[in-house]
């Protein structure tokens, strides 16, 4: 594919991707009854604020390509990125309708954004951050955080963990992958900053509920401090 097409699909599917909930407009996460087992209040699930995340997430992205097609559509650093990025967006702007109809294939999609935004992020350019590594760094951090969710959700709505043990584990996995990205990164910090602002909110959802949850996303947000500051610094 060549370096123009690229910025201009990664551009239009950064703003079908936005503009994809105004056609699920009924889509508030998944409900109690798409699992065998009811999960009403899951703990692994973050408190309902932490998802307006997204409103920064849609915008940046569709800004910072906007800027990459109209500044650097031919640079060569930004072309490995978009070639990453587009299908991550692309599976992004049909995801909420599978969502409505399947949590499984929900879980399979959101891991394919997740892998391909992994990519596109180790991709991204080390200039021009702003518009470019930093947007795609928010979204896959709250993709790394978001598709351990997901395999929660599936692991107690199938029956296969109870609620508190899928939760613990989805928690971890999201540590082992946001503190491996993060440190072998070593830049990028709203990466980091986008994976704590997730277990905050698994935190603020747990609290008086389940001591156990909130103590591993408050200690898994507190690990993470530390990596995510040296991206900070490093940029």
């Amino acid at each position: 594919m060549s370096r123009s097409a690229a910025a201009i699909l990664a551009f239009l599917f950064a703003i079908l991707f936005a503009i994809s909930p105004a056609f699920v407009p009924d889509f508030g996460g998944f409900s109690a009854d798409q699992f065998p087992i009811p999960q009403n209040e899951p703990p692994v699930q973050p408190e309902g604020y932490a998802f307006a995340i997204w409103g920064v997430i849609y915008l940046w992205l569709v800004v910072g390509l906007g800027f990459g097609l109209w500044k650097r559509r031919e640079d060569a650093q930004w072309h490995p990125m978009r070639l990453a990025l587009i299908p991550s967006l692309a599976v992004g702007s049909v995801w909420l309708a599978v969502a409505m109809a399947s949590p499984i294939w929900a879980s399979v999609l959101i891991w394919v954004m997740l892998i391909t935004a992994l990519v596109a992020l180790f991709r991204s350019p080390v200039d021009d951050r702003w518009y470019a590594s930093l947007p795609v760094g928010l979204y896959a951090g709250w993709l790394s955080a978001a598709s351990c969710v997901s395999l929660g959700l599936l692991a107690a709505g199938y029956g296969y963990l109870d609620a508190t043990t899928a939760a613990l584990a989805a928690i971890f996995l999201a540590l082992v992958i946001a503190s491996a990205v993060q440190s072998q990164l070593g830049r990028v910090p709203s990466y980091g900053i986008a994976v704590i602002w997730a277990l905050v909110a698994v935190v603020v959802h747990n609290m008086g509920s389940n001591a156990t949850v909130a103590a591993l996303a408050a200690g898994g947000a507190i690990a993470l401090i530390w990596p995510t500051f040296k991206a900070w610094r490093n940029s």
